[in-house]
């Protein structure tokens, strides 16, 4: 009865800009008692797992499953969209920034964490806007920044609170707010805003009668400025054309019904008899399920599953707030905070900031002093793995260091120390590192001696043309022949051709051939091996005699 007694108009725009993905993700459901807007940013370098599309299906699947307007559980939603967002970082830690309205259809409330915003204009001004939870809107809060610096300032994409945060998450959930007819909310990822200014999206907002006319002028205003990178923009635009509007004398009837049956049940007492028993079946369902989830999380402790342990022990805890069990509270808070140290370790793990987990596992390994229920010999190969992995990355480090300097040798020591180091702990990624900088070092190497081979046949070569010149043709042929012997080896084909031919010409200036055939030695030796000529015979003298 409400979705159909109000009018409420969504349209959206979402493009990667000039990246190749776009990380950016929104969805919404109109229900006939409520409805629900969610827009996220992912944050992280995943390729395969989109968070923001996690974060956003996870809110509204449980808003599907139980739509409401109760801060508490709208608060409760986009924390269970964290927790997934951190039992679902494999490769690297997942994160995105969200930012969720919900209304009746008369009220709404906005809710998030991050920077992605939500912008609320009446009456054709900006009358309010979502606050981000960074460190330049918190300087602006201080009045170290005027407000409307937030948008340009270096610090307005250093979040202090997002979804996959690995330490305290605190998302932001505002008061119910009362809707009039004409009203427009404006969702926008840091995509729009940071190109689009509150002034030009008021001007956008006063001209479009519907809302796929403002996303699409909001998207031509970004465009207009032409920036050479454009990063993932979404923009979604909900008009307000007409809110629910309550009966008033519903509320009257509603007042005098509850008034009549307090009444009745203080006449008889039976009504509060059944509303004991009531209660008492909810504190013994309370009381099983905090018995229950704190024995499943026991459970997942000694498997050594802790990111589903400390999920148990939270539902647990709650269950023991609800029944105001001070004793229950207080264990089971002890074990949470261990667990939530101990997975703060695993996720800093997975980044890769192996310091910071030696610093989480620590302070549990100090709280699991004298207790039996948490496994201190797993906690302390933790410990070990991760300094040596810490070792190792610092020696790659030194590596890198000694490589920038020239230092190839230095870095080849450093980098086969670090792989032999990483096989031995299995530890995989520093293995890959090391052995990628080993590789790329030994490239170094193995360049400079080739380089050294060419000077020094460069240096053979030129002594041979100097011999050649000074007509020492055998030294220039032996100086030739060692060169080409070093060209050969460091493959240049040219090279070795080149020396092929200026042997060949020392070999012939050694040896020339003389005019009329065979060369001047061979000649030589060939009128050696010669019989020398008979002697003339006499001439015959003249018939008749001399005259």
């Amino acid at each position: 009865m409400r979705k159909d007694n109000s009018e409420f108009q969504t349209s959206f725009l979402s493009e990667a800009g000039t990246l190749l993905t776009n990380k950016d993700y929104f969805a919404f459901i109109e229900l006939d008692g409520k409805a629900c807007w969610v827009l996220a940013q992912g944050l992280d370098s995943d390729r395969e797992i989109e968070s923001a599309e996690i974060a956003v299906k996870s809110v509204l699947g449980n808003f599907m499953n139980r739509p409401t307007m109760s801060r508490f559980r709208i608060k409760k939603y986009i924390q269970q969209a964290h927790r997934l967002l951190q039992e679902e970082s494999v490769r690297v830690r997942l994160k995105a920034s969200l930012i969720m309205v919900v209304t009746d259809y008369s009220r709404m409330i906005w809710a998030g964490a991050g920077n992605t915003r939500m912008y609320h204009f009446r009456n054709g001004r900006l009358n309010l806007r979502s606050k981000d939870q960074s460190l330049a809107q918190t300087m602006a809060d201080r009045e170290e920044i005027f407000p409307d610096k937030i948008d340009e300032h270096e610090e307005r994409g250093n979040l202090l609170e997002y979804l996959g945060k690995p330490d305290e998450f605190k998302p932001f959930v505002s008061q119910k707010y009362k809707l009039v007819d004409g009203d427009v909310i404006l969702l926008g990822t840091s995509g729009l805003w940071q190109e689009v200014n509150n002034s030009e999206m008021l001007d956008a907002a006063e001209e479009a009668q519907e809302p796929a006319q403002l996303v699409d002028t909001l998207e031509e205003v970004l465009l207009s400025k032409q920036k050479q990178t454009i990063q993932n923009y979404t923009a979604a635009a909900i008009f307000v054309k007409k809110v629910y509007k309550e009966d008033p004398t519903k509320k009257i009837r509603l007042i005098k019904r509850i008034a009549l049956i307090l009444f009745v049940l203080l006449l008889t007492g039976g009504g509060a008899l059944v509303y004991q028993i009531k209660a008492a079946e909810r504190q013994a369902e309370a009381v099983s399920s905090m018995l229950e989830h704190d024995k499943n999380g026991d459970a997942f402790i000694k498997d050594g599953e802790y990111a589903k342990a400390l999920k148990e022990y939270s539902e647990a805890r709650n269950a023991a707030i609800k029944v105001k069990d001070k004793v229950h509270t207080q264990l089971i808070g002890r074990k949470l905070s261990i667990t939530e140290l101990i997975t703060d370790g695993d996720t800093f793990v997975k980044d890769g900031d192996y310091v910071k987990a030696i610093s989480k596992y620590e302070k549990a390994k100090k709280a699991i002093e004298g207790r039996k229920d948490f496994n201190e010999k797993e906690l302390d190969e933790k410990i070990n793995n991760c300094r040596s992995f810490a070792q190792i990355l610092g020696w790659i480090k030194d590596g890198d260091m000694k490589a920038e300097k020239q230092d190839y040798v230095g870095a080849r020591t450093l980098y086969l120390k670090a792989k032999k180091a990483a096989v031995t702990a299995s530890f995989a990624n520093g293995e890959k590192e090391a052995k990628t900088k080993l590789e790329e070092v030994e490239g170094k190497l193995t360049e400079l001696e080739r380089e050294k081979k060419q000077l020094d046949a460069e240096k053979l070569e030129k002594k041979g043309d100097k011999s050649l010149a000074e007509e020492d043709f055998e030294g220039a042929i032996q100086s030739y022949s060692l060169a080409q012997e070093v060209y050969q080896d460091i493959d240049m084909l040219e090279k070795v051709l080149g020396m092929e031919r200026k042997i060949t010409k020392a070999e012939e200036k050694l040896n020339p051939v003389p005019k009329g055939g065979a060369p001047a030695a061979e000649a030589g030796a060939e009128a050696a091996q010669e019989p020398p000529p008979a002697p003339a015979s006499p001439a015959p003298a003249a018939k008749g005699g001399a005259k």
